[in-house]
């Protein structure tokens, strides 16, 4: 792939809140770092350059190499070949514990806190600060963990448990396990995935802290509006090898789009028109106390119908409730006319419901299972011949889908945890639409997966619902709701507040609708 510059070519970020001058030395250096797994190339040219006191967003499509990348300036694996650098001297990450201790940080979509240890316990674990007798010195470990959240400026009490604080707050916990080892380097991958509009904004908050603080921070994100509000430069790779670096101010997010996939795409969402068919599905007073009340709409085939809301809305509780995984207490589910009995997803998979479930790694997959497995699971038994499992035709389920889902993979006999997010989603998918569903329930569709892939996913649906395939679809991404969905249904506390047709539908009436400004109407 032709290089358009190189990480020392790279102008300095020059983003107007910038504290950092032209020729300040970069923190860390990353020049042609490769990794292979056999005959897989996971990294061809992985090459980055930060700079103290900037955020620098690292770009790609899932599959492009970042995680790659990220994993071997974790020391989680060792690069084949290529140089680091970290502060003008050459290094070589045996381990994590190498990494951390060398001042880098690595801050996960998925924090993985202990629960059940205190929020100071879990920032000091291992290294706690001990009394006479190797004894736990409990105040000074609240009186160092208060120090950290008050330089972030949050107010989170040290000593309450782990368990049920929200996303936000446990990332904000893991940049302060960060900030307590003296991290320089704080790399945050997928951060704002699961958080609202306003953990957003604090999470801003907190990066321009320790960005003031002469931090280098590294953020990934397949959101470009954040990407372009909080960073001074990136850099962009596919493939596997890196495209470009440059400084925010200086491009475009279509510029960004184009580098990403080596092509333009016109339109994220298509351009249609569709004329709906019969009613699919009916849901009638559906009602789970105190999680959601009286919901009533259908579904008809060759139509999108999007769920629409804000975070603890009852979204995802409707369509578990529809899909029989919790049991409701009043109202029905009719499918083709079937009626369903309340909590059994066996008689909704058999009325011809598929259910693609928002947490794709728990709920949706097996990720210790192989691909070609996966891909079959909700199709056991048409695979089997008196009990046995016929490899054979598992193989051909798989490889079908695999070339109809365009899946970028090593091996169908591969785990499928090998495979990126937007690669372990088609498998989902792969998995359901073996099984020819009449209704296709899918839960954050493209969450955490890059644009080219939510490009082919917004394809996908676009041709089975043209096939007269009923589509009901929840999602966070307005852009995606208004660009996709026939009819949006807005809930607001666990009641319908309102619906729109796709002409009628604007991101300020939803908005006014979640927030439970608008009233229901007339059906």
């Amino acid at each position: 792939m032709e290089r358009v510059e190189t990480p020392d070519e790279a102008a300095p970020p020059n983003g107007s809140d910038s504290k950092r001058t032209p020729d300040v030395a970069p923190v860390l250096v990353v020049d042609g770092a490769t990794k292979f797994f056999g005959p897989v190339k996971a990294l061809i040219d992985g090459s980055i350059t930060l700079y103290p006191g900037e955020a620098h967003a690292l770009l790609g499509e899932n599959g492009a190499g970042k995680s790659t990348l990220v994993k071997i300036l974790a020391g989680v694996y060792t690069a084949d070949g290529g140089h680091i650098t970290l502060e003008g001297q050459p290094v070589r990450f045996a381990n994590p514990i190498a990494a951390r201790e060398a001042g880098i940080s690595v801050i996960y979509q998925e924090p993985t806190l202990f629960p059940d240890l205190t929020i100071a316990e879990n920032i000091f674990m291992g290294r706690h600060p001990l009394r006479s007798a190797k004894r736990i010195d409990r105040s000074e470990m609240m009186k160092r963990a208060e120090e950290v959240f008050a330089r972030l400026g949050v107010p989170l009490a040290p000593g309450r448990l782990a368990r049920g604080l929200s996303v936000a707050d446990q990332q904000i916990v893991e940049i302060a396990k960060a900030i307590s080892f003296n991290a320089t380097i704080i790399i945050m991958d997928e951060p704002t995935a699961a958080l609202t509009e306003v953990e957003v904004l604090r999470l801003f908050d907190v990066v321009a802290t320790l960005r003031s603080e002469g931090a280098a921070v590294m953020f990934i994100s397949h959101r470009l509006e954040e990407v372009f509000a909080m960073c001074q430069r990136v850099t962009i790779m596919r493939d596997g090898a890196f495209v470009k670096t440059a400084p925010i101010a200086d491009i475009t997010i279509d510029d960004v789009i184009f580098a990403m996939v080596g092509r333009d795409i016109v339109s994220l969402y298509g351009d249609h028109t569709r004329t709906p068919g019969l009613n699919v599905l009916e849901v009638k007073h559906l009602t789970r106390e105190g999680v959601f009340t009286d919901i009533s709409f259908d579904v008809r085939a060759g139509e999108i119908v999007a769920l629409a809301g804000l975070v603890g809305a009852g979204r995802t509780e409707v369509a578990r409730g529809i899909f029989g995984i919790d049991k409701v207490d009043a109202g029905s589910v009719t499918i083709g006319g079937l009626k369903l009995k309340s909590g059994s997803p066996l008689q909704a998979m058999n009325a011809g419901i598929g259910f693609v479930p928002e947490d794709r790694r728990q709920q949706g997959l097996v990720m210790q299972m192989a691909i070609d497995r996966n891909a079959s699971l909700a199709s056991i038994r048409s695979l089997s011949h008196f009990g046995l499992i016929r490899k054979a035709s598992e193989r051909k389920l798989a490889a079908e889908w695999a070339a109809r889902l365009r899946l970028k993979f090593g091996r169908f006999s591969d785990a499928v945890l090998t495979l990126s997010g937007g690669n372990q989603q088609k498998v989902v998918l792969a998995k359901w639409l073996a099984r020819q569903p009449r209704l296709l329930i899918i839960d954050e569709p493209t969450r955490g997966i890059d644009i080219g892939t939510k490009s082919e996913v917004h394809r996908l649906l676009g041709e089975l619902v043209d096939q007269g395939i009923a589509v009901l679809m929840i999602s966070s991404e307005m852009p995606e709701v208004l660009g996709v969905a026939d009819r949006i249904l807005v809930l607001h506390e666990g009641r319908l507040a309102a619906e729109f047709s796709r002409e009628e539908a604007n991101e300020a009436s939803i908005m006014r609708a979640a927030a439970g400004q608008m009233k229901v109407s007339a059906s």
